[in-house]
């Protein structure tokens, strides 16, 4: 079984975010709590349906990722995406994803 974060997009502000070892979104992937084994999976679905069902996220889902250089790496080029930004820089003040780390 690989290696899977929780993630979500916060319902105030749309933002990309993950939950962490103590059941707060994150919106730094590499904080967020992941799960080893079928048991932290299913812990992590049930925390996702009551956040959803809170209105605090929307999208929630459940994303593989693996430990790559010391840092955690979403299997899935959207969740790459998602985690470090888009691909280009499209407005002042806001950067993009570094290619290297959403490279497939």
């Amino acid at each position: 079984m690989a290696d899977k974060v929780l993630t979500a997009n916060r319902l105030t502000d749309g933002i990309a975010v993950w939950l962490d070892a103590n059941g707060q979104w994150t919106e730094r992937l590499q904080e967020a709590f992941v799960a080893r084994h079928a048991e932290a999976v299913e812990a992590l679905e049930t925390a996702g349906k009551q956040a959803f069902a809170s209105n605090l996220v929307v999208d929630v889902n459940v994303i593989e990722i693996e430990e790559k250089d010391g840092k955690l790496r979403p299997l899935r080029l959207r969740e790459r995406i998602r985690a470090e930004g888009p691909t280009i820089a499209y407005a002042e003040g806001h950067g993009y994803a570094d290619p290297a780390f959403i490279a497939a």
